[in-house]
């Protein structure tokens, strides 16, 4: 059989890559140069083949392991691995999995570079922060006005209290003199969606991770596949986790909640409430959620904002990624 190049397997860019696979209980190897998994069923073991070259991300949950082959395979094809607990959460450890380090030295240096030209000025991070914000309600409106799917479960991007939640924050922003104002700021409008999708849905809601009922739970899963897509992101591009614009500059990986938050209340936020609805399992709401982060271009939209803000001192930095 044709063996793939690393550079092969690296031709499709990371921000157009469809996959983000989430195993449990089988096993991950490599078999005549590919990747698969096998899974042990009462009379026979199956293997599901993994399409690397179109994969970002590759989550290990419980009951799982993976050969050293297959560690070498999804290195050539720049697969970010993260070791999970069950369900996908927590994440225990992200990394490159070629030598186990969460940035690696041969990441691009140009994204890092352009970050930093404005991380230690307050200000400038300040205005990255609003920009992010900005962008973040663009995503909004974006999806829900087209998303016929959201629309027949009731999420009218003109109705008056979406509207108002939007528009409010979106006038707020440039006023905001401090960091934690913007937080303050951004805490209650999502608190408003919330309100906004329990309604929708006809739940009675209260943002607690650790309440245990369906809503909660799927928040809390979402948004740790939404970190997925962000760590993603800024580990491709190069940019350290640690130079975070809004969760706090000594909270550690808070750059990664930072991106994530671009596109939570678009897509998360919505899918969590109506999956809650419909009395999905935790597998069933991941499936439906994982399809709409493709439809929705999600980790495109990340990139795309990611290296806006990290070029935006030095415009002529930019390559292809």
């Amino acid at each position: 059989m044709e063996q793939l190049s690393p550079s092969d397997l690296k031709a499709i860019l990371h921000s157009k890559r469809a996959n983000l696979y989430y195993l449990e209980h089988c096993r991950v190897m490599q078999k005549d140069g590919r990747v698969l998994y096998l899974t042990e069923a009462k009379n026979e073991n199956q293997y599901w083949n993994i399409p690397i070259a179109n994969t970002t991300v590759i989550l290990l949950g419980t009951g799982t392991s993976i050969t050293q082959a297959a560690m070498r395979m999804l290195a050539s094809a720049g697969v970010l691995v993260g070791f999970t607990g069950g369900g996908g959460t927590p994440l225990f450890m992200g990394s490159e999995i070629e030598w186990m380090m969460p940035q690696s030295e041969y990441r691009p240096t140009e994204y890092m570079q352009g970050w930093m030209s404005f991380w230690f000025d307050d200000a400038k991070r300040l205005e990255v922060a609003k920009a992010f914000q900005i962008a973040r309600i663009e995503f909004i409106r974006r999806i829900w006005a087209k998303d016929k799917d959201l629309k027949d479960e009731g999420f009218y991007l003109d109705d008056a209290d979406i509207e108002q939640a939007l528009t409010s924050f979106e006038k707020k922003i440039p006023h905001q003199s401090k960091v934690g104002d913007l937080l303050l700021a951004e805490a209650q409008t999502t608190k408003q969606l919330y309100k906004i999708a329990a309604t929708r849905c006809k739940l009675s809601f209260e943002r607690n991770p650790e309440q245990g009922d369906l809503a909660n739970d799927f928040l809390n899963h979402g948004n740790y596949l939404a970190y997925g897509l962000a760590a993603t992101t800024l580990w491709v591009l190069g940019i350290s986790h640690s130079f975070a614009v809004m969760h706090g500059k000594t909270r550690r990986g808070a750059l990664v909640f930072d991106v994530a938050d671009l596109i939570k209340d678009a897509v998360v936020l919505p899918w969590a409430f109506i999956c809650a609805k419909e009395g999905m399992s935790e597998q069933e709401f991941r499936q439906q959620l994982l399809q709409k982060f493709t439809e929705y271009r999600c980790l495109d939209w990340m990139f795309e904002q990611v290296k806006l803000q990290a070029c935006r001192n030095f415009p002529n930095l930019e390559s292809e990624l």
